[in-house]
């Protein structure tokens, strides 16, 4: 570039004048012949300068590079998935308690009242005939007494289905289950029969599992996602105190918004009303976590660096 000649013309006065440039500096300054103002010249360079403090490099003043507070945004990140870990381990070891705590051996009682409807008033119905069937297919039955009563004692924890029958009526079944951790209505049934043949049937479920093995079965499925929750969230915990890495805590919170639809989609979050409260506050937590790290992760790029 040295000894570059151009044509340039003074902002002053309008002179033009011919100057020799040199390599360096970029921003050159030369005299005007006619009025001796000093008059700047660019040394031409391709792309050519888009910004003033690009050509002008000595007028402004360098700014120091912003820096992202990322530490204290990474320790409120690691203290939610802190709390995501424990609520999803303590969540998965009640479940696996309330499991073993159910499938111990135990009795029920199963009673209520069997009515039909004379001028839109119930009236105890007599002589209606009440077969109960358990999880072990054991079948046992009553007949009502004058005023509508029946009662089963000796019941064991699990499904139960009544069927009821009386001539005139169409039959009603009714499932329910009992047991020491989950006991839906069993005692002080009110069935009410309407006027029918066999043909007539209707079924009513009062609880979401037909049986002590499904609803087992549904226990042991939360119990193990909520423990996979808990060591995802766990490890992204550690990951997030060593390294500061939106996408493990992308992972992280995404992992603690799905308890709540575990708990729902088993059917658990109507069994045990308080893992139910407790899973929302380990979904605040996991929301809270992917939504500062979703941002994060948009703003700085995968594995930001601002050393």
């Amino acid at each position: 570039m040295a000894g570059t000649t151009v044509a340039v013309r003074c902002p002053v006065c309008g002179a033009d004048l011919r100057v020799s440039l040199a390599a360096q500096p970029p921003t050159q300054w030369f005299p005007c012949p006619q009025c001796h103002s000093p008059v700047p010249v660019v040394v031409p360079r391709d792309p050519p300068p888009l910004y003033s403090w690009e050509v002008l490099q000595g007028l402004y003043p360098p700014l120091t590079r912003p820096r992202v507070p990322k530490w204290r945004a990474r320790r409120a990140v690691a203290a939610a998935l802190i709390v995501v870990t424990v609520l999803a381990a303590g969540l998965a070891a009640v479940l696996v308690y309330e499991g073993y705590d159910a499938s111990r051996p135990s009795s029920f009682t199963v009673d209520g009242t069997v009515d039909h409807q004379v001028g839109g008033i119930p009236q105890p119905l007599d002589g209606a005939k009440v077969v109960l069937t358990n999880d072990g297919n054991h079948a046992s039955e009553v007949f009502t007494v004058l005023d509508g009563t029946f009662a089963f004692s000796n019941v064991p924890p699990g499904g139960v289905t009544l069927n009821v029958t009386a001539a005139g009526f169409a039959p009603l079944t009714v499932t329910t289950f009992v047991s020491v951790v989950y006991l839906t209505q069993a005692t002080g049934l009110q069935i009410v029969l309407s006027p029918g043949g066999p043909d007539n049937s209707s079924t009513v479920a009062l609880a979401p599992f037909p049986d002590l093995e499904q609803f087992l079965a549904s226990v042991g499925s939360g119990a193990v996602l909520l423990g996979i929750i808990a060591l995802v969230a766990g490890f992204a915990a550690v990951a997030t105190f060593r390294d500061d890495r939106p996408a493990i805590g992308v992972v992280g919170g995404a992992a603690g918004l799905v308890a709540p639809l575990v708990l729902f989609y088993l059917s658990l979050s109507a069994v045990f009303p308080l893992l139910e409260g407790l899973s929302a506050i380990l979904a605040a937590a996991g929301s809270f976590t992917l939504a500062l790290r979703a941002i994060q992760l948009a703003q700085t790029g995968p594995a930001p660096d601002f050393d």
